[in-house]
């Protein structure tokens, strides 16, 4: 883009956003959808926090990671569908300037998060599958609780260096965000300065979060399929493989929308594309792991079982 003349700048305070949809008769619908997955996402993820804090058996790294997981799948959730909600119910659905960089800011902590928690949770079904017997060394507090942190520390580091140079940004009269929620690729169409910096800062970034996870993902999934390939009994392969089922499937979901939103040009993509793929990362996701990973594991079962009996005999 061309730098406009410096008369035809007037800073823009506040944004409206577009929403998902301008179809009047599909606003309250559509409210009622995503309250509803709200509600689900918020109990799904705080549950199963709660039930690996109570349940003494749960305290595994496997489930330490899963409860990382919810939180930043509970943040994440959090930080756009309220505002979300609102457009559904207010012609214009304002957002201010800081607010809307705060928005981005979370937004790609937990986003960035989520990649590497389940990098690091296909590492420790590799570490248990491949090697059990080292399994309690290879994966001791020290190593497990320096995975965590280092997600969150790398997260916040990649985000503010994002955050901080769209602040160099200038943004003229167009202040309507064709999206629900205040993302870069939106936000970047709106910018009457030069973006080429930030468009090669962002796919960049988009690469290199999406690629490291999932080449450490892949890795370790071909170790592992190997292991349970040399497995005797079909029980044992059934077994291992029901472990890394529910992971598969996250880790599908997640990355195939997040790819097809962040890895392809913006003048290329279609914003409204874009919103349809950006309500799997931002909303479905989080919604559906607490459920993946709950229904389809036997020991948060028992745990629950176990917790609710505890409750009735109180």
């Amino acid at each position: 883009m061309e730098d406009m003349t410096p008369g035809n700048h007037s800073t823009v305070n506040e944004f409206f956003l577009a929403g998902l949809s301008e179809e009047p008769e599909l606003q309250l619908p559509l409210f009622l959808l995503f309250t509803g997955i709200y509600l689900i996402t918020v109990s799904g993820n705080l549950g199963m926090i709660t039930l690996i804090v109570l349940s003494s058996h749960l305290h595994t790294p496997m489930y330490y990671f899963l409860s990382s997981l919810s939180f930043i799948d509970f943040c994440q959730s959090t930080v756009v569908t309220p505002k979300m909600l609102v457009s559904f119910l207010t012609e214009k659905n304002l957002i201010s300037y800081p607010g809307c960089m705060a928005q981005l800011y979370f937004f790609i902590i937990f986003g960035i998060a989520e990649c590497y928690t389940l990098a690091a949770m296909a590492y420790d079904r590799y570490v248990a599958i491949c090697n059990p017997l080292l399994y309690s060394v290879t994966m001791s507090y020290q190593i497990y609780s320096s995975l965590i942190s280092g997600v969150y520390i790398f997260s916040v580091v990649c985000s503010s260096i994002i955050t901080g140079f769209m602040f160099r940004i200038q943004f003229c009269k167009l202040n309507v965000i064709n999206h629900y929620f205040c993302d870069l690729l939106p936000l970047l169409k709106l910018a009457c300065s030069n973006t080429y910096i930030n468009e090669m800062l962002t796919l960049f970034a988009g690469m290199f979060n999406i690629c490291v996870p999932v080449l450490t993902i892949i890795t370790s999934y071909i170790f592992i399929i190997a292991t349970i390939l040399h497995i005797h009994s079909k029980e044992g392969k059934f077994k291992a493989f029901s472990t890394c089922s529910s992971h598969i499937s996250a880790v599908a979901i997640f990355y195939g929308s997040a790819a097809f939103m962040y890895l392809q040009p913006s003048r290329v993509s279609s914003m409204d594309q874009g919103k349809v793929s950006s309500v799997f990362y931002t909303t479905v996701v989080p919604m559906l792991n607490p459920l993946i990973y709950s229904l389809r594991n036997k020991d948060v079962s028992v745990a629950l079982k176990k917790t609710l009996e505890r409750k009735k005999f109180m």
